[in-house]
C-alpha cells in the first residue's frame, strides 16, 4: 500500500522508514534534541502529514529500545481526514530524566485497517446473555457440530467437578 507523505518540512534522511520490506511499522525521527524529566509527556512534530485512505488509521508505536528506559509513545490514532502535520506523543513514565537527540528514532508509524462503527441504541430482539458465542446458532455455525460437542462435554465434566 501506497500512503502519500504532506511535506511539512522533513528532511529526506528523516522520512519514515522501513528498514526491511516485512516490518510492520517505519522507523520516525527526533527532529530536534530533547529532554524529557519524569512524567513529563512531550508533543513532537515530524515535519510530515499523511493521506491515509478510508477504512485505515495511522499509529507512532513505541520503539522496545525506548520503552525499556520508560519512554513510551501514546497511541491516539491518526484518522483518515487528517491532513496536518502528525506528532509523537512520548511520555516519561521512568523515574529520571531522559535525554533524546536529533535524528534518534524514537516510534514507529504503522498503518492498520480500522472498521469503522455505526454505533447505535437498538441491535434486534434476539440477543443472548453474552457474548456474540451465546447465542447457540452463532456458535453452531462458527465452530460446527464436532466441536460443539466436544465444548458442551468438557463445560459439562467441569460444572460437575466443580459443582456448579
Amino acid at each position: 500500500m501506497k500512503i502519500k507523505l504532506i511535506d511539512f518540512g522533513v528532511p529526506e534522511h528523516h522520512r519514515p522508514y522501513r528498514p526491511h520490506g516485512n516490518d510492520a511499522g517505519a522507523d520516525v525521527y527526533l527532529p530536534y534534541d530533547c529532554t524529557l524529566q519524569p512524567g513529563e509527556i512531550a508533543k513532537i512534530p515530524l515535519g510530515f502529514g499523511l493521506e491515509i485512505p478510508d477504512g485505515y488509521a495511522g499509529y507512532i508505536f513505541p520503539r522496545t529500545s525506548m520503552a525499556v528506559k520508560g519512554l513510551v509513545c501514546e497511541l491516539p490514532p491518526v484518522d483518515s481526514g487528517y491532513r496536518g502535520e502528525i506528532h509523537a506523543i512520548i511520555s516519561n513514565v521512568s523515574n529520571q530524566a531522559q535525554s533524546l537527540f536529533k535524528g534518534a528514532r524514537i516510534g514507529q508509524l504503522v498503518i492498520t485497517p480500522t472498521v469503522i462503527a455505526d454505533f447505535v441504541t437498538d441491535l434486534g430482539t434476539e440477543r443472548g446473555t453474552g457474548s456474540f458465542l451465546a447465542v447457540p446458532a452463532n456458535r453452531k455455525r462458527l465452530f460446527g457440530e464436532q466441536f460443539l460437542n466436544t465444548y458442551r462435554y468438557r463445560e459439562r465434566t467441569f460444572r460437575e467437578h466443580y459443582k456448579i
